[in-house]
């Protein structure tokens, strides 16, 4: 494992999981949403956004953190392991909520509220982002794939990984 990516609804833990993996592997972490979003909440542009993530890839060890449907398949080809939050839409709201307020090292603003679009984009995930995700995970099935259903069974896999 040296060229990990993390996938999941947004609330599922994949910045938690991410840094923990990264503590644990020595692999830098990257996260999509500090190569995507500005502190004012504004993107940057999409070429400047791929230029950020080929520099990624490029490398010969990294963990990349965050879905981004329009990247995905190109940061599958490039990895050896993919890691799957696959958490329920309510696991993934209730972790939204609670981090609510407080600062965070994956995306460059606190969010104080919550975004009712985003909200429902949590909601809908389950049936319109998992069935891409596992299309693409059975277009590239010669790669590591691990699938978490729980934040336990996670929690467990990093305890045990040296």
């Amino acid at each position: 494992m040296k060229k990990i990516i993390v996938i999941g609804c947004p609330g599922s833990g994949k910045s938690t999981f991410s840094r923990e993996l990264s503590q644990r592997t020595g692999l830098p972490l990257f996260h999509l949403d500090m190569m995507y979003w500005n502190a004012d909440r504004t993107t940057v542009e999409k070429g400047v956004f791929l230029e950020r993530l080929q520099e990624v890839i490029g490398g010969d060890e990294w963990i990349i953190d965050g879905n981004y449907a329009s990247t995905m398949e190109l940061r599958m080809a490039a990895c050896d392991t993919v890691i799957f939050l696959d958490l329920s839409p309510e696991i993934c709201l209730d972790g939204v909520r609670q981090r609510r307020g407080k600062q965070r090292s994956d995306i460059p603003w606190t969010e104080l509220e919550d975004d009712p679009e985003f909200m429902d984009f949590i909601r809908r995930f389950e049936g319109e982002q998992r069935p891409f995700i596992m299309r693409l995970l059975e277009k590239h099935e010669a790669k590591n794939v691990i699938v978490f259903t729980s934040r336990e069974q996670a929690d467990e896999w990093l305890c045990r990984l040296r």
